[in-house]
């Protein structure tokens, strides 16, 4: 591995637990992880997006200290030992591997996809049912939508929803329910022609009932969690992880959540009494997590859906809560939700996928 390639599994304190995931977030696809250095670049940690999501679930702060958050005695290998490393790798299943010289200094990192043929193997959630809410109009992406139906968008040359199922057929589903509505007879001839290897059935509205309100009219019961999600966002996570979470808690809704980084473009002024200036600050960014659109939900939350009625999922949620029920968050980091809601953030979208577009 060369040195600037190294340099992004690489990050040296001081560091905030919110600027180790948007580190983490640039070989997210590769391992996930980052290690830690200290100022004589010498190994001293290392921090997962699983230690960070530990992190937060628990109520940490965003801003607190890496060093909080690390682990303190990552696996390693001497430059003397290297032919062990693949053999390390798979009995201690990580997905990366630092190199040490005899000063601790971080000389290579040895990633698994580099050196095994082993696909990475995901757990397989075949039978979970998925509904996706298909029915709005995309006012926000016109003119695009006054042609197609948002769905059916494309991103790259594959529609964005096709884009989504296909997230979900990497864990074996093959049962979908789509709630449609605006311009749907695109979107029933689009998948007739498809012809893909899994199931879709569409649930057709005569009004707008919004995001939770087309769920009640899906005559199937269900008899387990099921995924809800909207039809412009990619959600790029463990899902199989996910489901695990919202059972494990015991939660009757799970929301991702994405971490938003919002920098405000002026210099912050704080001041005190009759306008003391006390501090400045110049740019801030703000970090909140915001709702990404897709839930884990149990079967008995859709009784609380009224009939024939506008209603949102951030209703039920509401609902949910009012009754005494459990709602739960799985956070994610911000590059791993890209949503197509907007123009710019399909531009944001497409550059994430490495999809170049030809305009």
């Amino acid at each position: 591995m060369n040195k600037e390639r190294i340099n992004d599994f690489i990050a040296e304190l001081p560091l905030t637990v919110v600027e180790a995931m948007a580190k983490i977030d640039k070989n997210a696809s590769e391992a996930g992880l980052i290690f830690i250095v200290d100022e004589s670049h010498s190994i001293i940690g290392c921090i997962t997006d699983g230690d960070i999501r530990r992190w937060i679930l628990k109520g940490g702060e965003l801003n607190a200290s890496a060093q909080d958050v690390m682990f303190k005695r990552p696996v390693t290998l001497s430059k003397n030992n290297v032919t062990q490393a693949k053999t390390m790798m798979l009995e201690k299943s990580i997905t990366a591997l630092p190199i040490l010289d005899d000063n601790r200094r971080i000389i290579d990192i040895i990633l698994l996809n580099d050196i095994s043929n082993i696909s990475q193997s995901r757990k397989s959630l075949k039978g979970v049912p998925v509904v996706i809410m298909a029915g709005g109009k995309g006012t926000r992406l016109y003119p695009y939508t006054k042609i197609l139906p948002k769905p059916l968008i494309p991103i790259g040359d594959t529609p964005i929803v096709e884009r989504i199922i296909d997230c979900y057929v990497e864990y074996g589903i093959d049962e979908y329910y789509m709630t449609v509505n605006y311009k749907k007879g695109m979107l029933r001839s689009y998948f007739n022609d498809l012809t893909p290897n899994y199931n879709v059935k569409f649930v057709e509205e005569d009004k707008p009932l919004g995001t939770g309100g087309s769920i009640k009219l899906i005559d199937d019961k269900f008899d387990k969690p099921l995924f809800v999600t909207n039809c412009d966002a990619l959600i790029r996570a463990d899902y199989a992880d996910i489901y695990d979470h919202h059972i494990k808690c015991g939660n009757d809704i799970t929301m991702v959540s994405a971490l938003k980084n919002i920098t405000v473009p002026y210099g912050v002024v704080n001041s005190g009494e009759n306008g003391e200036l006390i501090s400045m600050e110049e740019k801030p960014t703000l970090s909140y997590f915001i709702n990404t659109g897709m839930y884990i939900i149990n079967p008995e939350t859709i009784d609380l859906i009224p009939d024939d009625t506008m209603f949102h999922m951030t209703h039920l949620v509401e609902k949910v809560m009012e009754q005494g029920g459990k709602v739960g968050t799985y956070p994610i980091s911000e590059d791993s939700f890209l949503d197509m809601g907007e123009f710019e953030e399909m531009k944001r979208m497409e550059q994430k996928l490495n999809i170049i577009s030809e305009k």
